[in-house]
């Protein structure tokens, strides 16, 4: 386990669903995870968090007015200067999706989609740092990302959010992982592996989340009504497996080599 209260600059600091079934999600993930789905908020258009034993883990929330909802995971990162930080990343040819703007006193956010097309948050503290346990069951493990052009999506991050990645190359393919400084493990990673991605599937973050029985959470996600994408596989870190809630949002399951 990591206990996190601050988010270093450019770590991933928090993630929420964009679901079409809010009743499903609220009952599949606290059956799944053991999270508690917190009240929706009437003045953050229903926006809910989950958590884990009182603790923040993710938010999610349902269509926005005529923008339907896509059933997907979103990451957030964390930084200091977020109106500094969308203009490096306008010049490193990212595209806004959603201006700054404050919540509250919890911090202000921003969504770009990052050279390849893939959705990112942006996330400037203020009282809410986003999640502050990770490394457990139940919360996150790390993301990661497998790009055509691996090079680009490198050099964004290094400029945009001051990654400093610990880059390796294996069988003829890149990877770039953020370590996480306080434990020195990966908690995000920039691949090229693209032949996982599906025929036409754009790339896209990825959340892994951790795992105490990757078999027996792949287990819960059938029983549930999910779908098992990848069958539980060991692939060097641990055990993984892909699977989808019953809206189609996909995620990893992750359980880290003792």
């Amino acid at each position: 386990m990591t206990n996190r209260p601050v988010p270093p600059r450019g770590a991933p600091c928090w993630v929420d669903l964009w679901t079409s079934d809010i009743e499903g999600s609220r009952q599949f993930y606290a059956e799944l995870f053991g999270w508690q789905a917190e009240e929706p908020s009437p003045d953050h258009g229903g926006y809910f968090m989950f958590t884990r034993a009182g603790i923040p883990v993710a938010g999610a929330m349902g269509d926005m007015g005529e923008r339907r909802a896509d059933n997907t995971w979103k990451p957030f990162f964390a930084t200091e200067d977020i109106e500094r930080t969308l203009e490096l990343a306008a010049a490193q040819g990212a595209t806004l999706r959603l201006p700054a703007m404050a919540i509250d006193d919890l911090g202000s956010q921003a969504v770009i989609a990052d050279p390849v097309g893939a959705v990112t948050g942006i996330w400037q503290p203020d009282s809410f740092p986003g999640f502050t346990v990770i490394h457990e069951h139940g919360t996150p493990s790390f993301i990661a990302i497998d790009v055509h052009d691996y090079h680009r999506e490198v050099a964004f991050y290094r400029q945009v959010f001051g990654w400093d990645p610990a880059e390796e190359e294996a069988d003829g393919h890149h990877y770039a992982g953020y370590m996480d400084p306080d434990s020195n493990r990966p908690i995000a990673g920039i691949g090229d592996e693209v032949e996982s991605l599906a025929p036409g599937e754009s790339p896209h973050w990825s959340v892994f989340w951790q795992s105490d029985d990757v078999d027996a959470s792949v287990a819960k996600v059938s029983a549930l009504g999910g779908a098992v994408l990848a069958e539980a596989a060991d692939h060097g870190l641990g055990g993984v497996a892909q699977v989808a809630d019953p809206s189609g949002a996909r995620f990893w399951l992750f359980r880290p080599k003792s």
